[in-house]
């Protein structure tokens, strides 16, 4: 089997995940990948039922995603929400107009009793997405952080508070009721591996792994942490934060129980070996994704190494 052919699915969440699931989506057919995301960051807002993450991997994917944001439609523009500030509503959420059609279509359709997984399904055959992406769950379930000035929601903590609150550690409402989606069992059973990719560990991929409870594949994933930074988001700042120094190795070391292989950036070379003492195999690589080009590289790596597991 060569590499070309693994059937993968990809577990996913903000905007490294995203760009990861559009490199293997590059080299992948539809057929062989599955992408998992996390709804744990949902919320409503405005009266509209909110995905920032399911929109991130769906945009990225059908070549919709704002490459300047990392968020939101591409040549969006701004006037629904400058007009709701106006009027005294809240604009620290920003939906540009584009984006408030996706949210409006899928409240309208969740309050008609359809599921977040067949609206998803749905859309992603409006925008041109061939590759499935499911949600983790159709019930909802919430990531609350618990911080030095009590717990938020986590959009109120990432957006409104922009990440100031220091994080004493998270809490996933709903998570005893939440099931996984129509699908994502049935992608985990077929799947050759699992790829974890380069999201948040804490509040994009625990949320997931919370949802499906057991992988019985093998398991990789590619640290979101280089040089002791992320790239974006907040995930080093909570590693610190939580006494934990933030590094590739710690990541490693927070899925370790699951872990078959792991991928760590050149800039972190050094940390190989703290990772195979783990009992992880480990490949290094360029994993900074910051061109098309490079996403598909990163995929093909990847994909390689699950191929020498």
């Amino acid at each position: 089997m060569t590499a070309i052919h693994r059937r993968i699915v990809a577990l996913a969440g903000g905007v490294g995940g995203a760009k990861l699931a559009h490199g293997l989506a590059q080299i992948l057919p539809p057929e062989d990948l599955t992408v998992i995301v996390n709804t744990g960051d949902d919320f409503e807002h405005l009266g509209l039922y909110i995905c920032p993450d399911l929109d991130t991997v769906c945009y990225t994917l059908a070549g919709l995603a704002n490459p300047e944001t990392g968020w939101g439609r591409v040549d969006e523009t701004w006037n629904t929400i400058a007009n709701v500030e106006k009027l005294g509503g809240p604009g620290w959420f920003r939906l540009g107009d584009q984006d408030f059609a996706t949210h409006l279509e899928r409240t309208r359709r969740l309050k008609e009793g359809q599921s977040l997984s067949q609206i998803t399904e749905d859309f992603c055959k409006a925008w041109g997405v061939k590759h499935a992406v499911l949600p983790m769950s159709d019930s909802p379930m919430r990531t609350m952080v618990d911080t030095d000035e009590g717990e938020l929601a986590f959009q109120e903590y990432f957006v409104h508070r922009r990440c100031e609150p220091k994080v004493k550690g998270f809490r996933f409402d709903g998570v005893e009721a939440a099931e996984p989606a129509v699908g994502v069992k049935e992608a985990l059973e077929t799947a050759d591996a699992v790829v974890i990719c380069p999201s948040n560990p804490w509040v994009s991929v625990d949320p997931i792994l919370k949802v499906v409870k057991e992988i019985k594949k093998p398991v990789v994933a590619v640290s979101p942490i280089i040089g002791g930074k992320t790239v974006k988001g907040p995930a080093a700042k909570m590693y610190a934060e939580l006494g934990i120094e933030p590094s590739a190795l710690a990541v490693a070391n927070h899925y370790r129980n699951i872990l078959t292989g792991f991928v760590l950036d050149n800039a972190d070379s050094s940390m190989e070996r703290g990772v195979q003492e783990l009992n992880i195999k480990t490949m290094v690589t360029d994993t900074l994704m910051n061109h098309l080009t490079v996403r598909a590289q990163l995929a093909q790596d990847v994909l390689h190494f699950i191929g020498s597991l």
